[in-house]
């Protein structure tokens, strides 16, 4: 891709438009080994080496990052009150990531950030229906009904009924009284699990997301830590 070189530094995140600029002009900006002084250039994303200052900057078209999201910060770019989980990723190449859809401020778990639009598209998309693993704890014993409920597509509300998910009920603590289960469901509605289990006379008191489609949050991540997918993991979901 032929992109002007002030634009490439930009989107490496190397300055603003200005600042870039200047550097280029101050002849800090080498192609392929060649100071260079006029920041409309055109360079060859894919072939071209571009340096400043002798450090090489190469140019990164897209950026796929698992994070295992912490409780507390909010699924969205920007922010004016609280933290974000694109602040998260310290080291991202890109000025353009987003999260691929939305976890609730106080759940955890498993959530894509990319700038990958049309992936992005496709593992949101109702059409495309991809399974999303949670686990959670959710006030009191649980029927077996609740299973064969949500089986069968449970009517949430008047204006609601979700489509059939699988729900396990893992384990009861008469203690706590609060049931942990396993839930997969293929819609992403607001509030969508909260509002199942309220339905059921049940409450979420706990929830974090274990898998989208064939991404399944890596056990090694703490809560707060991210990695970049492997080329694997990317195949597997454009593949989907």
């Amino acid at each position: 891709m032929q992109l002007r070189l002030d634009k490439y530094l930009c989107d490496m995140q190397e300055g603003t438009r200005s600042t870039v600029k200047d550097m280029i002009r101050k002849q800090r900006v080498s192609v392929n080994d060649i100071v260079v002084t006029r920041p409309e250039l055109k360079v060859n994303t894919d072939k071209d080496i571009v340096c400043i200052d002798g450090r090489q900057i190469g140019y990164f078209h897209y950026e796929y990052y698992m994070l295992n999201k912490p409780q507390g910060v909010v699924s969205a770019t920007t922010d004016k009150t609280d933290k974000t989980v694109i602040d998260i990723i310290t080291d991202k190449k890109r000025k353009d990531l987003f999260p691929v859809g939305r976890l609730d401020k106080d759940t955890e778990g498993l959530l894509i950030i990319t700038n990958d639009g049309e992936l992005a598209h496709r593992l949101l998309s109702p059409k495309h229906h991809v399974d999303k693993i949670y686990e959670a704890d959710v006030k009191g014993k649980l029927p077996d009904s609740c299973v064969e409920m949500f089986a069968e597509g449970l009517v949430v509300d008047s204006s609601f009924t979700a489509m059939p998910a699988i729900l396990n009920i893992i384990s009861y603590d008469a203690f706590t009284d609060t049931s942990h289960i396993r839930i997969t469901i293929k819609e992403g509605k607001y509030h969508q699990i909260k509002r199942m289990f309220s339905a059921v006379d049940s409450e979420v008191l706990y929830l974090k997301r274990l898998s989208m489609g064939s991404i399944v949050l890596d056990k090694t991540l703490k809560t707060g830590e991210y990695r970049a997918l492997t080329d694997a993991e990317i195949s597997a979901l454009k593949d989907f």
